[in-house]
């Protein structure tokens, strides 16, 4: 059975942000919610949830046909209509009684082959299934996304005893697949693995400002970029996702973990939240949080809390500094370093870092079955460059354990069994993690995906220099990496395509094509302008006509040579990136790219032929309609040999510097 048409029930934040990613993906989706006293028009939650989606910012829908794949519905009508669906998603409030009430309705109705899941990341699964017949058991999982659903990668998905392995299998498969997440595999433990972890992170971060009197901005400044976090750091994240949600994730966790655990032993309950959320401070949807723009400033001034644990007001907001430490310069992720400042700012870290690690390290094997688990939901989940014990092995295990131990602090066993090792080693060139018996397994990949992390374990540069290399992926193809800052494009680049081409010659020898592909958060900035400014500064224009020429004829040659040539951008693909998808056979893009020829924006002109290649699609897309209209008959005048209506939309593009705001 494949998945074809999807039921979600419960058209709040979640729900509705669920049926739009299902929407993006081409999936049709019913969306039913209750009916509110008095209402005349008995489907107007999904309705509303759906226009709020069709203006949301940031966009739920990829394309604006993608809300044509939703229809809109209420429990009391529309539930026996879940028969033709193949997936049904519960998202209502998290109550069990609800819940129940609504799987009952979903027994009556769902073809035995249906897949029942839930949103939750508060009830056990053997809760939620409870009184069910064994069908529906058998097909039941908790699939986990996190918001908003378009945006963030992380699935978790959860499973019972009762469920069937092809169940299991089959919705894997769909959300990797067609929807794009990265399933991660939990425990049914309390908050599963991402919010488990992050919850108690932000609470170790909350109390060490308090316990070590710094300022805000320091505590967002040294755990954010210097350690791989986000630059919201800590309480610019709490910000983001509302102050007033940190009770109710902290009521969630208090009251289904046991006592002995060290959540349970770091969590304050401190009144300064409370009087915020009273007076509206929330974050950035109320009248702010721990930072604000300045209410009565002319223009942007940006203001950060001085409150105490006890007690917030509006008088406490200060304008926001730019601590600068040690600490906070450290740059490669080399969490040592920043761990070992002698500043306020490296103490901070150590002892926040310090209870999340081994906070981390002592949940394995009880939220999921391996450290590689944990490491994958915290990068997807919450956009860390490393996973804990990823950064553990930066830090150094052994270290680790050491200071620990100096500290008069417990070392946890998983730690232990590492010993003088590391988390993860290369073994015969392939990726191996640390169990939690001490002996090392591969890191499994999907069938099918290949990633150039692991082609680089066991194998060289097929072609290399400063700004760009290329790597034999196998099956007789080679993949083209940029390596620059943001990827950016120079006559590095260029040199190496002029290379290339004629060892890849006529893709009937050894090597038959290429893939131009990275993977860096964005695919390519565009060109190197740092460089270009530098020579013109210099009066070097030489090396800019050089820098120019150089891009024409290496994306010219790309365009024109005899092997395929398929490029697989992800995020921003601008200028220069741009321009080079224009150049390729096949553009393979994840959903989420963003391209466009920017160079207006900066007071250029695309210069490495994406005017061209700009101009030919809009031609060709006038030709088409015109032939569709006329059947094909030529007129004297047409869009086929006067194509100034074509130069004038592909200017207007190039001219506004628009940008795409996803593959589609």
């Amino acid at each position: 059975m494949s998945i074809q048409k999807i039921a979600v029930i419960g058209a709040g934040l979640m729900g509705a942000g669920i049926a739009a990613h299902c929407a993006n993906a081409g999936i049709d989706v019913l969306l039913l919610d209750i009916i509110p006293d008095g209402a005349d028009n008995r489907n107007v939650l999904a309705q509303s949830a759906l226009e709020k989606l069709v203006s949301s910012e940031p966009a739920a829908f990829m394309f604006k046909g993608a809300a044509k794949h939703i229809t809109p519905g209420n429990i009391e009508d529309h539930m026996k209509d879940i028969k033709d669906c193949d997936w049904i998603i519960e998202a209502v409030t998290e109550n069990l009684t609800i819940k129940h009430k609504t799987y009952e309705a979903i027994e009556k109705h769902r073809k035995d082959e249906a897949i029942v899941s839930s949103n939750t990341s508060t009830i056990p699964i053997q809760n939620l299934i409870e009184g069910r017949n064994d069908s529906f058991k058998s097909h039941f999982v908790i699939t986990h996304f996190f918001n908003p659903p378009r945006y963030m990668r992380l699935l978790e998905l959860v499973t019972s005893e009762d469920t069937s392995q092809d169940v299991e299998d089959k919705i894997t498969d769909f959300c990797d697949r067609i929807l794009g997440k990265g399933v991660v595999k939990c425990h049914d433990r309390p908050a599963f693995i991402a919010n488990r972890l992050l919850v108690f992170f932000l609470q170790a971060a909350i109390n060490e400002k308090f316990n070590q009197k710094i300022n805000i901005e320091v505590a967002d400044a040294v755990l954010s970029k210097p350690v791989g976090i986000p630059k919201t750091g800590v309480f610019g994240l709490v910000d983001l996702v509302g102050i007033d949600l940190m009770p109710h994730l902290a009521e969630s966790l208090t009251s289904r973990l046991p006592k002995n655990d060290s959540y349970q032993k770091i969590y304050k309950n401190y009144p300064f939240i409370k009087n915020m959320i009273e007076q509206g401070y929330t974050g950035r949807k109320g009248k702010g949080g721990f930072y604000r723009l300045d209410p009565n400033a002319k223009g942007r001034v940006k203001q950060a809390l001085r409150c105490d644990s006890d007690h917030f007001n509006e008088d406490q907001y200060e304008k926001a500094t730019k601590p600068k430490y040690p600490s906070m310069s450290v740059k490669g992720l080399k969490i040592r370093d920043v761990i070992t400042s002698d500043d306020e700012g490296g103490k901070y870290a150590w002892a926040v870092l310090r209870q999340t690690l081994t906070y981390a390290a002592s949940l394995v094997p009880e939220i999921a079955n391996n450290i590689e688990a944990v490491d994958r939901a915290m990068r997807l989940g919450c956009n860390w460059k490393l996973g804990p014990f990823e950064m553990l092995d930066k830090i150094g295990p052994a270290w680790f354990a050491q200071k620990l131990m100096s500290e008069g602090k417990k070392v946890p066993e998983l730690i232990q069994k590492v010993g003088d090792g590391t988390f993860y080693k290369v073994i015969e060139g392939r990726k191996h993690y640390c169990g939690t018996d001490g002996q090392y397994y591969p890191v499994e990949r999907p069938d099918g995906v290949i990633l150039l992390e692991d082609v680089k374990l066991y194998s060289q540069p097929f072609m290399q220099s400063q700004s760009a290399s290329v790597w034999d992926i196998g099956d007789g193809v080679l993949c083209l990496e940029f390596t620059g800052k943001m990827n950016a494009l120079d006559t590095g680049v260029f040199d190496i395509i002029q290379q290339l081409i004629p060892k890849i010659g006529d893709g009937k020898g050894p090597y038959k094509g290429l893939v131009v592909y990275n993977e860096g958060t964005h695919f390519s900035a565009g060109a190197n302008l740092g460089l270009a400014l530098i020579a013109i500064n210099m009066g070097l224009w030489h090396l800019v006509d050089e820098l120019v020429h150089a891009g024409q004829q290496a994306y010219k040659a790309l365009k024109f040579s005899s092997f395929p040539v398929v490029s697989a951008p992800s995020g921003m693909a601008l200028g220069g990136g741009c321009e080079i998808l224009l150049h390729s056979d096949h553009v393979q893009a994840h959903a989420e790219t963003y391209t466009g020829l920017v160079e207006a924006g900066v007071g250029l002109i695309p210069g490495w032929g994406g005017c061209k290649e700009m101009i030919l699609r809009f031609r060709e897309r006038e030709a088409t309609e015109y032939d569709k209209h006329t059947g094909g008959e030529q007129m004297w005048f047409s869009p086929k040999n006067a194509p100034m209506t074509a130069t004038r939309k592909a200017l207007e593009v190039i001219g506004t510097a628009q940008v795409a705001k996803s593959a589609h």
